[in-house]
């Protein structure tokens, strides 16, 4: 072996596993593979015909998955009128959650366009602010609006009805008077009217109507017989007050079935809960985002929002409308600013 070439030593090489397989194959190694083969397929046929009902499941539910996924919503094609030679007008909201603060530019004509917002969260309704608190949170969004260039005189400040509830509400309105303002409440029924003439435009005043979802209560409103409808319902917040998810669904349900079936082919809707389901879907800055339906916002946990869900759901199954087009600009505070 040693004085055979390299190219020998190769060839015996080859020929010893030549002859190692031939008698593999002889001996039935091969019959036996295939065999093996054989028995393989047919344990797979089997098992894909008597296949369980759970794995069948499995497969919807990971359609129902794909379907509850918001992905992009449906262009909403409107563009809100501009104001021309509008004048800067600035409103506060004191809301079940905190304050916030919008600046707008409106005309004679009351058309308006958002220059500026601003959201807080004070933990009012919690009873966790001071006077000192309140005082130094106001004079941040006053003087905000007058550093923007509004009149002192074109500042107000707004009471929504579900803050109203708060026993530290006095704390807010005494807390003005000594910074020389007036606070203005609202009812229920004033702040859907109020919600209705910021986000509802002229031309679907006859086949609209509006939802707001605020944390303290609801409001549905809408036009019918030359007047504004306002219905008050549970807000986002009902979770806090132990209150069952289907009584809310019901009640929701109940107010929303009013609305007359020829407004319901669209509803635009605002509120805290519908701003987190619109920023699923928006498109860059459009103003208009078309909301998906109730189904695709499951993975909305926290507790609030699982609330507003809650209540989105119960008016979509009650009036049956497909389209719900959010407003990143409209507030009930805004379409007060319009009525002065």
């Amino acid at each position: 072996m040693k004085r055979l070439t390299v190219a020998g030593r190769l060839l015996i090489t080859a020929l010893v596993l030549g002859a190692i397989f031939v008698g593999y194959k002889y001996f039935g190694g091969q019959k036996a593979l295939d065999k093996l083969a054989q028995d393989q397929a047919i344990s797979t046929q089997t098992d894909a015909t008597n296949a369980p009902e759970s794995l069948e499941t499995n497969s919807t539910t990971s359609t129902d998955s794909e379907a509850s996924d918001p992905g992009q919503s449906t262009p909403f094609n409107y563009t809100a009128p501009t104001p021309v030679d509008g004048k800067l007008k600035g409103v506060v909201e004191l809301g079940a959650s905190g304050f916030n603060s919008f600046i707008i530019k409106v005309d004679k004509q009351k058309r308006w366009s958002l220059e500026k917002s601003e959201f807080g969260n004070s933990l009012v309704t919690e009873n966790m602010a001071t006077d000192e608190d309140v005082r130094i949170g106001l004079k941040k969004y006053i003087g905000s609006m007058l550093d923007y260039g509004v009149s002192g005189k074109e500042i107000h400040f707004v009471v929504s009805s579900g803050a109203a509830k708060a026993e530290v509400t006095q704390k807010i309105t005494k807390a003005l008077k000594s910074l020389n303002y007036v606070v203005n409440q609202v009812t229920p029924e004033q702040e859907g009217q109020l919600a209705l003439k910021s986000v509802l435009p002229a031309e679907y005043q006859d086949k609209a109507f509006v939802v707001d979802i605020g944390s303290g209560n609801t409001k549905i409103s809408w036009h019918e017989g030359g007047k504004v409808t306002a219905l008050e319902s549970y807000g986002a917040k009902y979770f806090q007050e132990g209150t069952d998810d289907s009584k809310v669904y019901q009640e929701v349900s109940a107010k929303a079935k009013q609305i007359p079936s020829e407004l319901r082919n669209t509803c635009f809707i605002i509120g805290g809960v519908p701003f987190e389901m619109a920023k699923e879907v928006r498109k860059g800055k459009e103003r208009y985002t078309t909301l998906s339906a109730p189904l695709a916002y499951s993975k909305l946990t926290n507790a609030k929002s699982k609330a507003g869900v809650n209540i989105y759901k119960a008016v979509t199954d009650a009036t049956g409308c497909k389209q719900f087009v959010f407003d990143w600009d409209a507030n009930f505070t805004i379409g007060f600013l319009l009525g002065l």
